[in-house]
Parts: structure tokens; sequence; C-alpha cells
């Protein structure tokens, strides 16, 4: 079904005035298709790029039929689960933005929140319920919640789902839900897992697709730059480059590891660009901020892991550059769609070097377009070698492993552990001359057997000079010793009956005949 309007897609009076409000008149081809489906009650299957208007297409068929009927406690109507914190609190706006006109209760259920908060929400009902998986089935674990009142179930970007490792859990939780429920399905790409799970959870469901699976918008204009070094800070030397002479307003920079997003943090900043990361370990209160910031134009250059790639509404985003080449290829088309959305004109530059040819090639391969490189391409013996090699590796140069380990070098030797007694301790300088680098109680063995001096010279015990028995207190004034233990083994010994000290070893077997430097002198009363 094709409409130019709103209108004619079955919502409700309600919602038609909120979209009104929100300046929209004219249906994306995803949402002109699923909407007047999707108000039906029957399962839809949503197959579009990203950036379509793919959360419009079900938020608002479910506004309308959520008009009528009531939530109880801890029993949603309504269920959307999404893969990141970031789409889940983004399709919770939607709701807001469409639902101005109604009085649906909403719950966020997601990480890096209170879990009180969370059950407050809960234990007063909700009619639409937006979680990631893993929080969803910690509370549901936990009793306080149940879902045998789900009358809608949305999966938004299933792909991604799959990608994160969600697939168990997305199983467990459509095993849980009522048989008798519309089921709306929405995903960029098909592999043949996501198929599987379509099968087996969806009935008769309309497929939808809007655009060939795995494409770019055509308003993006995809360029490659190849970095002949390889080596990180040739490609952020790079990449400084490419800010400087494109005009880029604002833009997105993508990673693939964490680690590599906060390195390259710290080095646009060093440089005097106004930049900001976004990746996994963040806490959702500064992930939020973040995003606020870069939305509202304070935070021009956004340091980013995938976990920025999927789902994001960013609007005016000019470039996109990947600094690291995406493993999937996949990855790519959802990285890139964060620009050129709603029509407008986007630019994604993508830094390359010889480990990541093989990998471009097969993104090309994808989405069925010519590589266009900026400046000298790579030559025809780097493409012929990046053939023959089995995988993509990364090259790991000095620079790269300090900034891995901060303020480590391969000379100063491994580190000690501070909860660890048998780690090796760093040299003395003592022994760092001499190349004695071994622990302790490593060198014990080793030494020579010490030989019993005939009798020691005074010299050698002037810094220690033996305890006088007459500063010693009569017998009489001293306060009496505690006994002592009874499973204790050997007795305390006077110390005027063999003048033996504690913890001294006493000889074994000799009798009256110990030697005379064994022996001390004791103080007899009167004399």
């Amino acid at each position: 079904m094709q409409t130019d309007n709103f209108a004619g897609l079955g919502l409700s009076a309600k919602v038609l005035t909120a979209i009104e409000a929100a300046g929209y008149s004219t249906p994306t081809p995803i949402q002109a298709q699923a909407i007047p489906v999707a108000v039906t009650g029957r399962d839809v299957l949503g197959i579009a790029q990203t950036g379509t208007g793919k959360t419009a297409s079900f938020v608002l068929p479910m506004i309308t039929r959520l008009e009528t009927g009531r939530a109880r406690a801890r029993m949603p109507r309504s269920l959307i689960l999404a893969p990141t914190r970031e789409l889940a609190a983004q399709v919770a706006q939607s709701f807001e933005k469409y639902g101005v006109n109604h009085k649906l209760t909403l719950a966020l259920l997601i990480g890096g929140v209170s879990f009180d908060d969370q059950y407050r929400k809960l234990d007063r009902g909700v009619d639409v319920l937006i979680a990631t998986p893993g929080r969803l089935l910690d509370h549901f674990q936990r009793g306080k919640l149940m879902l045998m009142g789900v009358e809608i179930l949305v999966i938004d970007e299933a792909d991604r789902m799959l990608d994160m490792g969600f697939i168990p859990d997305i199983e467990k939780i459509c095993k849980l839900l009522p048989p008798r429920r519309q089921t709306l399905f929405f995903s960029a790409t098909m592999p043949p897992e996501i198929t599987r799970l379509v099968d087996q959870f969806l009935k008769d469901p309309l497929r939808i697709e809007v655009a060939k699976p795995a494409t770019t918008a055509k308003t993006i204009t995809q360029r490659f730059r190849f970095c002949a070094s390889g080596e990180d800070w040739a490609k952020r030397e790079m990449l400084r480059e490419l800010i400087r002479e494109l005009d880029v307003k604002n833009a997105i920079i993508f990673c693939n590891r964490k680690r590599d997003v906060a390195i390259l943090l710290k080095s646009l900043q060093k440089h005097g660009f106004n930049a900001g990361a976004l990746h996994g370990d963040m806490d959702q209160m500064s992930r939020t901020a973040t995003l606020d910031s870069f939305r509202e134009g304070r935070i021009t250059l956004l340091a980013a892991s995938d976990v920025a790639a999927r789902g994001l509404d960013i609007p005016d985003v000019s470039h996109i550059f990947n600094f690291d080449v995406p493993w999937q290829a996949d990855d790519y088309v959802h990285r890139i769609g964060r620009t050129g959305r709603a029509g407008k004109e986007g630019n994604s530059v993508t830094i390359v070097t010889a480990d990541d040819l093989k990998s471009v090639s097969a993104i090309a391969k994808l989405i069925d377009l010519e590589t266009i490189w900026i400046g000298d391409p790579p030559d025809d013996e780097t493409i012929a070698l990046s053939k023959t090699r089995r995988g993509r590796g990364r090259r790991r140069g000095p620079e790269r492993h300090e900034s891995s380990r901060p303020g480590r070098t391969h000379s100063q030797g491994p580190r000690r552990h501070k909860d660890r007694g048998d780690a090796v301790r760093a040299p003395r300088p003592q022994e760092a001359a001499n190349g004695s680098h071994v622990a302790r109680r490593e060198r014990e063995p080793e030494r020579p057997a010490e030989r019993v001096a005939p009798a020691p010279r005074p010299e050698a015990r002037e810094h220690k000079p033996p305890r006088r028995q007459d500063d010693r207190p009569p017998r009489e004034a001293r306060e009496p010793r505690e006994p002592r233990p009874a499973n204790q083994n050997q007795p305390r010994r006077e110390r005027g009956d063999g003048g033996q000290r504690q913890g001294e070893r006493q000889p074994v077997g000799l009798g009256e005949h110990v030697p005379a430097f064994l022996r001390r002198p004791v103080r007899v009363a009167g004399h």
C-alpha cells in the first residue's frame, strides 16, 4: 500500500495529531507498507536498511492499538527488545514524542540504571516495556516481572542481536510470552540464523522489503584512503589531515576495539580537536551525556565503537570516518548509515591498510559499489599480496604496545602484582649492577654454608651489645607471665635455667656437656 500522507494508514486521530506536531507529513516506504498491516494485528517481517524510519513503523501502530485497555502490575501489555541501551532509550524518546496525546505508561529496562527505580515502575503497571534482553531476564528471574500479558512483541535490529550473541536470550524470552500475540520483527539483513528465528516465532508474517539487504543509501558519498604504513600512529596522523582538509561539520569515527577508542580520543584532544568518546565500558550516565553533547553540537567529533553503529538516530551527521575497517562487511553498512539520513547528503571515508584490502573487497562486493580512493590507491603488488593473506592481522608496533600498557617497556621486565607473593620483584640497583635479578628465595639455596668462627671479634658485635643481666629487675618485682597454652609442644624455659632465650634452638643430646660458647652467665642472688 502506497500513500503520500499518514492519514490513509489507519492510525488514530490522536496519533495523527502527534505526527503533525512533530513536523512529519509523508511516510517513508517502510512506514507506508508496515503501518497498515501492523494496525490490523498481523505479524510483520520488515527488512530495510538503517535510517529508513523503522522505529516509527512499529511505534505508531502500537500506540494506536494500546489506546484501549489498561495495564496491570508487573504485567506489561507490550514489549520491545533492543540490542543496546542507546537504541532502547531512542525508542523510548519516540514513544514520548508520538504518544504525547495519550496517557500510556512506559518503563525502560536497561543496564546502568538502579533496579529499585525500575521495580517501582513495574509495580505500578506499564503499557509499554522497552528493554535489552539481559536486563529483562534479570527482572524476570528475580520474580519482579510477568510476561503472560504481553499482546505485542517487537524485536528491533535483529541482526545486531545476532552479532552481540543475544539470540539464545531472544528464544528464551519468546517462549515465556503467550502464543497468541502479535510479533513485529525488523532487521537490516537476513542471515540464516535470523531466518530460523522468524520461522520459529512468527505466524504467517507479511514480509516487507523496501531495499536490497545490506545496501547503502544513495545519498552517501563513499571514499577510501590508503595508508601505506599501517601503523596506528600513521593512521591517526592521516585522520587528522582528512578532518582538516574536508568540510567536516561533525563526524563519528569508528574503531573496532574499545581501547583504540580511548587512545584515539586522547590523540584528538591533544591536537586541539573538540572530541568525545562512546564505547561499551562507559556507564549509562556518561554515554547519555556524551550523546546529548554530540547532538547539541558541544562535541564535533565522536570516537566510538560499534555500540553506536546500529539504530541511533543522530541528525545532521556530515561525515563518518572508519579509523578501522570493520571485521564484518555488514557492519560497514550500519556504520556509514549514521550519515545521509532522511534524504540528506552524507560522506564516509575509510582508512585502509594493506591488511584491510581483503575486507575492502568483501565490502565492495556486498554493496556492489566501485571503490573510490582519495589520493594514491594501493599498487598492484600490494593488492596481490593481500589476496594471499590467511586472515586480517593487526600489526603491533612498539608505539601500540606501549599505548596498551602505559609506562611499561619490554626492558623493564614483568610487573609485580600486589596480590601475588610469589611474583618476581623488581631488581634493586645493586642487584641490577651485578645481574642478580632473581627473587631472594630463589637465591637462598645457592649461598655457601657459613663457617662457625671459634670466637667472634669484639668489633663485629658492637652494633648489637648483649643484654646485661644487671639491668633486669629482681624476679620478685617482675610481672607474672601468662601460662603457656596446653597445646604447645615444648614448655618455656626459665632464663635462669640454662639461659635459653625465647626462639633460640636448644642443643639436643649434649646433656651436661654444653659447649662454652652456648652457655650464658647466671647471676645468683647474694653474689
